[in-house]
C-alpha cells in the first residue's frame, strides 16, 4: 500500500512539472522586444570598442551608435555605421574580435528590422543626430 502511495505522488509530482511552463521563459520573446534587446547590446559594443585600449585609438573617428528603435533614421544610421566599420578594414582593429562581432550584431539587427520586423515598428522620432549623442536626459 505504501508503494502504490509513493508511485502515485512521483506520477502527480511528474505530471505537475510537465504541464507548468518552465520559470525562466514564460513566453516567447516577440519582434519588438528582441530588437530592443539587440539595439542595447550593440549599444553597449560600440562604446566598449571605443573606450577599449586595444580599439580605441582606431575608433575614435567613429561616434558613439544609440540605438532607438522610434526613430525614423536608425535603418540609415545602422547602413553608414555598418560602412565606417567596413572602412576600417585597413587598420589593425578591424580584425579583432570585438569589432568583428560588432559586425555581425548590426548586420543581424538591421536584418530583423527591415525583414522580420518590417511593420511592427512604429517610429515615432525623427531625429538622426540623437541617434549619435544619446537619450536627452531632461
Amino acid at each position: 500500500m505504501a508503494r502504490t502511495g509513493i508511485c502515485l505522488v512521483l506520477l502527480m509530482i511528474v505530471s505537475f512539472v510537465q504541464c507548468s511552463p518552465p520559470p525562466y521563459w514564460t513566453h516567447p520573446p516577440t519582434c519588438y522586444s528582441k530588437v530592443l534587446d539587440m539595439g542595447r547590446d550593440v549599444s553597449a559594443r560600440v562604446s566598449n570598442i571605443k573606450n577599449d585600449h586595444e580599439t580605441g585609438r582606431c575608433a575614435d573617428h567613429m561616434p558613439y551608435l544609440y540605438i532607438d528603435v522610434h526613430n525614423s533614421c536608425i535603418m540609415e544610421t545602422m547602413r553608414s555605421f555598418m560602412a565606417m566599420i567596413d572602412r576600417m578594414r585597413q587598420r589593425r582593429c578591424a580584425y579583432t574580435r570585438k569589432v568583428k562581432e560588432l559586425h555581425m550584431k548590426l548586420r543581424q539587427l538591421h536584418m530583423i528590422i527591415s525583414q522580420r520586423c518590417h511593420g511592427d515598428l512604429v517610429f515615432t522620432i525623427d531625429d538622426c543626430a540623437a541617434l549619435e549623442r544619446g537619450p536627452r536626459t531632461s
